[in-house]
């Protein structure tokens, strides 16, 4: 499998090409309020209205670095009603891809009831890259303030 790797602070992490649209340059971004800080705001991408998670933000607390390598990688995300959104992501150091078989992913013997997006891990000559589940990353709280409006009931915005 073919996939984009990227950078949070010095560690590297991956997630597969087949679900990236495209990676743009960071943009400005509208902010929102009242969402997690790591939802950096929304952007008009090709007509649509579309959010933007800040990696960086999201695993180690941080913002995103403004250099010219930190981009928005624009990803595929299957919503519940079958509607094709895209979501962007913003890391740093977007350069590289790597080809690897799923073979290759190790578990890190480590559970993250806290972050079960990050996945596996690939042993590379540079070090240490991590997957990023995608469908994990936008589950649970991250779909609920990514979602439509409409498909969020009374009781569940009192809980949150």
């Amino acid at each position: 499998m073919l996939m984009l790797l990227f950078y949070i602070g010095q560690d590297s992490y991956a997630i597969e090409s087949s679900r990236v649209a495209e990676v743009i340059p960071r943009v400005p971004l509208r902010k929102i309020y009242y969402v997690p800080n790591y939802v950096a705001g929304v952007l008009n991408y090709r007509g649509t209205i579309t959010p933007v998670i800040d990696l960086c933000h999201l695993i180690q607390g941080t913002p995103s670095s403004y250099h010219l390598s930190t981009r928005i990688i624009m990803v595929k995300s299957s919503q519940q009603d079958s509607n094709l959104q895209y979501i962007g992501l913003m890391a740093e150091r977007i350069i590289h891809t790597l080809k690897k078989s799923t073979a290759d992913l190790v578990d890190s013997h480590v559970q993250m009831n806290q972050a079960p997006y990050l996945g596996g891990i690939i042993l590379d000559q540079k070090g240490m890259i991590q997957q990023i589940h995608l469908e994990q990353l936008f589950s649970d709280a991250q779909r609920f303030y990514l979602a439509p409006a409409g498909e969020r009931s009374t009781d569940e915005l009192r809980s949150y």
